[in-house]
């Protein structure tokens, strides 16, 4: 679990710096797009995607279900 702390602080830091200049360099088509906040942060998805490929679940469904929503909630 600390190990799990350690990584999401890691992104978290990462997301910080790196969004804010990414979406500052994105060119408009014109068009105004919805930015619908979402109930996981960026931080938190990249932490998930990180955990699954460091763990030995074969498909992201089992890994989820099993291990993100029943103990991780």
């Amino acid at each position: 679990m600390n190990k799990l702390i350690e990584i999401f602080c890691d992104v978290d830091d990462f997301c910080h710096q790196f969004l804010p200049e990414w979406e500052a360099l994105l060119i408009s088509d014109g068009t105004k797009k919805r930015r619908r906040s979402s109930k996981m942060s960026t931080s938190e998805c990249m932490t998930i995607m990180i955990a699954f490929h460091q763990s030995n679940h074969r498909d992201f469904k089992n890994f989820y279900i099993g291990l993100v929503r029943r103990y991780w909630g």
